[in-house]
């Protein structure tokens, strides 16, 4: 690879993870400083990026100390008069001791202030999708069966009325948490055959390099021919770009893996290739197995068919709550098979931040939504150090008459401090290990799923 182009498309990748990650932990943040601000409460210091001792920083008009922090992760806003942090935030100056303590109005407002911002962030972004148009494949916006693997007694061509996409239906059979009684994987899943609708019990498996819960079906697909390489069999036999295969043998070919399959299956004669070519059905013969004759050397390249879709707003990051919401719950549920390993830190996110730059900025602009939507829900759980630990800190204040001593705040927040750190090195060191495992550069084309289009 050349240098310039490669040099061009990092930088490319490094300001899109500038503006979109470092821009979504802003806005957060902003959103404490501006609800501070309107509310009277004092703000101390505000950490555009980073925790802990300041690289540089400098006094506002304000009276508010700005600051980029040495430890790359997240930002804060400094409240002393709501949240003691001194541990991760470093000394409030003197004159803040005698401040008066907030009401439980201004408390909660300023906590909810980051997650709301971020919705807020998020439901502007996904207007501009909803306008401009997501683009998507065709064939994950269906949620027709192309191929069942041998295990499976399902038969090919019939839909999931259940779910509107293929994306979706992947999505819940990942955090599925059905188990067998003798604790195997197990999912229903409600099939339309034609008129009839059937209600089956499946057995996933857990397979990949991240051992997700997997049926062995594929989406159905329409396989157009995008590419035929010169001398190969496939040119041999006549074809062209722009065929669409639909038979080999006696086998419909629904997906690419039917297609995979029916060509490794071929006894050893010449084969019949079916394809429709501007409307028409036309036959082939293509030439009969050897050894060394597989599917990938009939040198054909498929392209999938990418339609724009325009889901709502609401939609959007209705979706992509309730995506959040089932991940979350997975993780707590003990019949999940779903981990904390399973989850992406900000090495993940990056890289993600990175393959969407490769491909599409409005690929950059759905995973914002998503990363957007992410920090509001997790930054509202009732846990220590996050918002929804100080809202739930507040609010049994109230309820008891009186705060909560310090001493014990601090030292809670402090245990908390070092277990989500912990937590952030441990789901690093598995994002570093996909990296490594690819052994490749990022493929652009390998954009992440997409929302579901509106029904």
């Amino acid at each position: 690879m050349d240098l310039l182009p490669l040099l061009t498309s990092s930088a490319w990748s490094v300001l899109m993870i500038a503006v979109f990650f470092g821009g979504s932990i802003f806005v957060h943040e902003f959103g404490h400083f501006w609800v501070a601000k309107k509310r009277g409460v004092k703000v101390e210091r505000f950490s555009f990026f980073g925790l802990g001792p300041p690289i540089f920083k400098w006094r506002g008009k304000d009276g508010v100390e700005y600051c980029v922090c040495w430890i790359p992760i997240g930002a804060y806003v400094a409240l002393p008069q709501l949240a003691d942090m001194r541990g991760i935030e470093g000394e409030a100056s003197a004159d803040t001791a005698g401040l008066p303590s907030p009401n439980y109005t201004t408390r909660m407002l300023v906590f909810v202030a980051g997650a709301t911002m971020n919705i807020v962030l998020a439901f502007a972004l996904a207007t501009i999708l909803w306008q401009v148009g997501l683009p998507a494949n065709a064939d994950t916006q269906r949620a027709r069966i192309g191929h069942v693997a041998p295990t499976l007694t399902l038969p090919d061509g019939r839909v999931v009325p259940s779910v509107s996409t293929w994306d979706e239906m992947r999505q819940i059979l990942f955090t599925g948490d059905g188990r067998t009684a003798d604790g195997r994987p197990q999912t229903t899943l409600t099939i339309r055959r034609g008129a009839e609708i059937l209600i089956l019990a499946a057995k996933p498996v857990l397979a990949g390099d991240e051992r997700m819960r997997m049926l062995g079906v594929s989406p159905f697909q329409e396989l157009k021919i995008a590419e035929v390489n010169p001398d190969s069999l496939g040119a041999k036999a006549g074809l062209q770009i722009g065929d669409i295969v639909r038979r080999i043998d006696d086998t419909a070919i629904t997906s690419f893996a039917t297609y995979a399959a029916a060509l490794e299956a071929r006894p050893a004669a010449s084969a019949t290739l079916e394809v429709e070519r501007a409307g028409a059905a036309v036959s082939l013969s293509i030439p009969p197995r050897t050894d060394t004759v597989h599917a990938a050397e009939l040198g054909l390249g498929f392209d999938p068919e990418l339609v724009l879709i325009h889901p709502t707003p609401w939609k959007q990051v209705a979706d992509t709550a309730r995506m959040t919401a089932r991940t979350f719950w997975s993780l707590i549920n003990r019949d999940s098979d779903v981990g904390i390993s399973k989850l992406s830190g900000p090495i993940g996110i990056a890289r993600v931040f990175h393959i969407t730059a490769q491909a599409d900025i409005r690929y950059v602009l759905w995973f914002t939504i998503l990363v957007n939507v992410n920090l509001a829900i997790f930054n509202l759980l009732p846990l220590p150090v996050l918002d929804g630990g100080h809202m739930l800190f507040a609010t049994i204040g109230r309820l008891r008459g009186r705060a909560l001593p310090a001493t014990f705040i601090q030292n809670i927040q402090g245990a908390f401090v070092v277990a989500l750190l912990s937590m952030m090195i441990y789901v690093s060191f598995f994002d570093i290990r996909r990296i490594t495992r690819s052994g490749r550069e990022d493929n652009p084309a390998a954009a992440p799923s997409t929302p579901a289009p509106p029904k």
